[in-house]
């Protein structure tokens, strides 16, 4: 009898569970009855799926017979709902929701309204206010990672850090003076300050930012690039976005793409995140395959200004590393990229004029581990396993407009709304529970950014310019 009891405790010993056989295991959350999309290789998806939650980390994935396995301090019954990975928008200016819906059609409106009107109002309040705005809505609808570009970053980080959302934050590197910084070398000098600050944030990742390669020097960017790799952080740049940057950069690489250029100057790498991607060719392609960078791709944005329709399609087809974005709120307007979802189906499908392009898994595909992926995130973040960061959201599928779900995946792309999020959670935490932001004074936030507004006008007004 004792040689079979420790036999038993041998083959116990080495066999995986996910909860001891003879005990119920204590976890600290426990969602269950989801539709759960865990968005692995495989795509594995639960009806009545069960999610455990310990620590930071996910515990258990399975079906509905895990339930009895926990003993958990909390549990959400979700009733059927979408479970999923939080989303991920892979490139924003959040600090710009309060120039939201300012001079929205005005051509060339990055040189001649945006550029002039951020050097008069861009100061740290105004990057706190913004941010803290943009935070928000993001958590709002469903956005549980996001990469930002802007000035004044270490601002923008404590509010991520106040909210717990967990954020990739790039300090903007750019030849002209602007608000934090007189030049490049300022902008880098700063940059390094704020990596130094922040390396070792669990939720923050610190960034370089050189706006885009027309707007720096070759010399610029191979410094950033050479730094980069030595602090082992990310850079975030605006790439291939519009026909001045392509003009600008043929003058000055030979009549090469932005996207040959930087991999000739050495500065496309997998440290590298290129934000929008539009004008880019086949050979472009097979560079930024090769090189390991991330896309981010921003529809909204794109199609708002009229600047074309990246073919994202074929580079996710291709194994780029793509996944999808906003864009700030004075490009695509909206910061959770719910709202980007029927876009990216549709007109893929139209440019490419096949119904069958872009299918819904492919687009949730993007903005989950597609887009942590972009962000070389892939590791901790963007699916729904064993081992991974708790970053979770519930979607509602009892609206009107999500009734019936037969596809859980067409449902999410053709018919839900960013405000059908339920639940948000970031490394384990619940920061949004039933709709109610649970970290940070929602009310507050949205009367400081009103308040703000009355700068913006008079800003505008004595600019003496009649957009509004």
């Amino acid at each position: 009898m004792q040689f079979k009891k420790s036999v038993l405790l041998a083959v116990l010993a080495t066999t995986t569970f996910s909860a001891p056989l003879w005990s119920a295991e204590s976890v600290d959350l426990l969602i269950k009855d989801a539709t759960v999309l865990t968005m692995d290789n495989s795509k594995t998806l639960y009806h009545h799926g069960v999610v455990a939650i310990k620590g930071n980390k996910i515990f258990a994935v399975g079906d509905a017979s895990l339930a009895a396995q926990f003993d958990a301090k909390k549990v959400l019954d979700v009733q059927g709902d979408i479970v999923m990975p939080g989303l991920i928008n892979t490139h924003t200016h959040v600090s710009m929701t309060v120039l939201r819906s300012l001079a929205d059609d005005v051509p060339d409106r990055l040189h001649r309204y945006i550029f002039p009107l951020e050097n008069k109002l861009i100061t740290r309040d105004m990057v706190r206010i913004g941010a803290n705005l943009g935070n928000v809505e993001m958590l709002r609808g469903g956005v549980t990672t996001y990469a930002d570009m802007y000035y004044f970053e270490d601002e923008v980080a404590k509010t991520v850090d106040q909210i717990g959302m967990r954020a990739v934050l790039g300090e903007t590197v750019i030849k002209f003076p602007v608000a934090d910084a007189k030049n490049a070398e300022e902008g880098i000098n700063y940059a390094l300050r704020f990596i130094e600050e922040y390396k070792d944030h669990p939720r923050i990742t610190p960034a370089f930012a050189p706006h885009a390669p027309y707007t720096n020097t070759t010399e610029v960017l191979q410094r950033v690039a050479e730094l980069s790799k030595e602090k082992n952080v990310p850079v975030l740049i605006h790439l291939a976005e519009s026909h001045t940057e392509q003009e600008k950069i043929a003058e000055r690489a030979d009549g090469k793409s932005p996207v040959q250029y930087m991999h000739d100057i050495g500065a496309l790498n997998d440290h590298l995140v290129g934000a929008h991607m539009i004008l880019v060719d086949d050979h472009d392609i097979e560079l930024v395959k090769e090189s390991g960078m991330g896309v981010a791709h921003n529809m909204s944005a794109n199609i708002k200004s009229a600047k074309g329709v990246s073919p994202a399609l074929k580079m996710y087809d291709e194994g780029v590393r793509i996944g999808l974005g906003t864009d700030g709120p004075m490009s695509g307007n909206n910061l959770s990229t719910i709202a980007e979802f029927g876009q990216v189906a549709k007109v893929h499908k139209l440019v490419n004029q096949d119904r069958a392009a872009m299918p819904p898994i492919k687009v949730i595909d993007m903005a989950t581990m597609g887009a942590a992926k972009a962000l070389h995130m892939e590791d901790r973040v963007g699916s729904l396993e064993v081992g991974k960061l708790a970053d979770i959201i519930v979607v509602d599928t009892k609206a009107p407009h999500m009734v019936p779900m037969y596809n859980p995946y067409s449902a999410l792309v053709y018919s839900a709304y960013p405000s059908d999020v339920r639940h948000s959670i970031v490394d384990g935490k619940i920061l949004m529970e039933d709709k109610k932001i649970l970290t940070v004074d929602e009310a507050a936030i949205i009367k400081e950014a009103v308040e703000y507004t009355q700068i913006v006008r008079d800003t505008v007004i004595a600019n003496g310019d009649e957009v509004l």
